[in-house]
């Protein structure tokens, strides 16, 4: 027995020298007896495997005892199906960053193939309301058909009480009017002009989350928004594309973008057991109500649009554009969720500016949209700006504003 309660011996040592205990009459039961009552702790320290219980009771031979190594319970445990799945080729620690690396891809590649798709249907489908209303609805449809297949996980999760939707409904219509702004900058002017003004995204932040949530940002981060600022001036006052339409409504996209983060940051301690996923799921939908109205109001000439279009185009060709896109804006946002759920939020900004980079280069490449060098410089600076503010905000932590008694 001294070799089995010294806990300073090799785990597989430990098991087989508990194994071989005698088992004749007159020894068995009070060795048996002792062996299970500290079975557990032998289980827990030394690593032995649930077949070592059964293996000490009398007349069970030490060779049908089966030994399993401690080391792999001190892997990650993979997170999805994709790291499951990777992990059986290099290993859990490995196909942890392989996952993450192939969700930066997808979301870049789906990102870019919907600016592309967007800006091609508004170059001869200039209905930004219309459009917008389609990808959310497109969404939703994704959601509720995931939903009633039982891939719950995938889409809605499960149903949220009145408090919750109260909750969601806010950064909700935030994101839904942002978005209906953000897509009429882009039908308005080019996407690299509009993905630069968007760039300011974080200076909105910065002031809404000092007047809503009273949180006081750093002056060394409050200062790396100034190259952002100038950069954003100086690209937009030589841009050939430029008008006041496709400006505006970008910094109205930034303005409730912004205040959909703040809100979300008060809101979401409320809302439990729902991941990302679930509560982007319902955000869409949400959004279905708040952009089909603003047709009817804004784009009362869209159907004469559509069927011009379906009699140029055909319907399959015109509707399945639509789809597309559709299905392209629901994807590439659910993969930014999935990527933001395995790195951390500056982590995730700085792919962010990777991602402008990386859509600006590629649609000025693919619509051949002529930049002047101030322009360039401007971009430039602007997507240089808002590195050095994702590093700043690393560095220096806001903190709260103390209240006045």
């Amino acid at each position: 027995m001294q070799a089995c309660t010294s806990l300073s011996a090799p785990a597989p040592v430990l098991c087989r020298q508990a194994a071989r205990v005698p088992t004749r009459a007159g020894l068995v039961a009070p060795r048996a007896a002792q062996l299970r009552g500290f079975a557990g702790g032998l289980n827990q320290a030394a690593g032995c495997s649930r077949a070592f219980q059964p293996a000490l009771r009398p007349g069970r031979r030490a060779s049908n005892l089966q030994v399993h190594a401690s080391a792999g319970a001190l892997e990650p445990q993979p997170k999805d199906a994709v790291e499951r799945t990777l992990s059986k080729f290099m290993g859990p620690s490995a196909a942890a960053s392989a996952t993450t690396l192939t969700y930066i891809a997808i979301w870049y590649g789906l990102n870019v193939a919907f600016n592309l798709q967007n800006k091609v249907i508004f170059n001869y489908f200039p209905y930004p309301w219309f459009v917008s209303s389609v990808h959310v609805v497109v969404g939703t449809i994704y959601c509720a058909v995931f939903y009633l297949i039982g891939l719950k996980k995938a889409s809605f999760e499960r149903p949220i009480t009145t408090e919750e939707l109260g909750a969601i409904s806010g950064p909700a219509a935030m994101h839904a009017i942002g978005h209906v702004a953000a897509n009429l900058s882009f039908a308005a002017v080019a996407i690299s002009l509009t993905h630069t003004v968007k760039t300011l995204e974080p200076a909105f932040n910065v002031a809404l989350s000092q007047l809503i949530l009273g949180q006081s940002t750093p002056a060394p981060v409050i200062l790396s928004l100034i190259p952002v600022m100038v950069g954003v001036a100086a690209a937009s006052a030589a841009d050939l594309s430029f008008n006041w339409t496709g400006f505006i409504s970008a910094m109205v996209s930034n303005l409730t973008f912004g205040f959909r983060a703040v809100w979300s940051k008060k809101a979401m301690t409320t809302i439990k057991n729902l991941s990302s996923t679930g509560i982007y799921a319902y955000t869409t939908l949400i959004s279905v109500f708040i952009c089909v109205p603003g047709i009817f109001f804004f784009e009362r000439g869209v159907w004469s649009a559509i069927r011009t279009q379906v009699a140029l185009k055909g319907a399959g060709q015109f509707y399945g554009a639509l789809l597309s896109v559709g299905l392209l804006y629901h994807l590439y946002n659910q993969f930014a969720f999935n990527t933001l759920s395995r790195i951390s939020p500056v982590s995730h900004g700085v792919c962010n500016v990777v991602k402008r980079v990386v859509i600006i280069a590629t649609s000025v490449l693919f619509f051949g949209n002529k930049l002047t060098l101030q322009t360039k410089v401007g971009t430039g600076i602007a997507l240089l700006g808002t590195y050095a503010y994702t590093e700043a905000v690393k560095r220096y932590k806001a903190t709260p504003t103390p209240k006045l008694a």
